[in-house]
C-alpha cells in the first residue's frame, strides 16, 4: 500500500541558520536514500512557503480565489513523502525517519493510505 506523508511544521521568521539548514536537508536525503535503496520511495518535494499559497473555493456556484492557506495554524503544510510500505506499521516506522517529526518539537507527520496505487 502506498501511504503520503505530510510533512508539517512551523515556518519560522528569517527561516533556519545555513547550518541548521544544511543538518536539515542531509537528513532528509538520508532518508530518500535508504528508501530508495529499498525500492519503496515513489516521491519526496518539499513545498514553497505558505505565503505561495492559493486557495480555490466554490460558494453559491462562484469561484472565490484567495492567498495563503484556508486556516490560521501553527503548523504548514511543508512536503511530502510517497512511500510503498507493507502496511501501516511499516508507514509508521518510515514517518518517525523524516526528520521534521523530530526537529525541535516543531512539526508532525501525516500519514494518508493512498488506495489503489500500491505496486505491492
Amino acid at each position: 500500500m502506498r501511504y503520503m506523508m505530510l510533512i508539517y511544521s512551523k515556518e519560522t521568521a528569517g527561516g533556519l541558520s545555513a547550518e541548521e539548514d544544511s543538518r536539515h536537508r542531509m537528513a532528509h536525503r538520508s532518508v530518500m536514500t535508504e528508501a530508495t535503496e529499498k525500492g519503496v520511495l515513489v516521491g519526496a518535494e518539499p513545498l514553497d512557503p505558505v505565503s505561495s499559497a492559493t486557495t480555490v473555493r466554490i460558494e453559491n456556484g462562484k469561484l472565490l480565489v484567495t492567498d495563503g492557506p484556508f486556516a490560521e495554524t501553527k503548523e504548514q503544510l511543508a512536503g511530502y513523502y510517497i512511500i510503498d510500505c507493507v502496511d501501516l506499521e511499516d508507514a509508521k516506522q518510515w514517518a518517525a525517519k523524516i526528520p521534521t517529526a523530530c526537529f525541535g518539537g516543531s512539526g508532525c507527520i501525516e500519514i494518508r493510505p493512498l488506495p489503489g496505487l500500491s505496486k505491492k
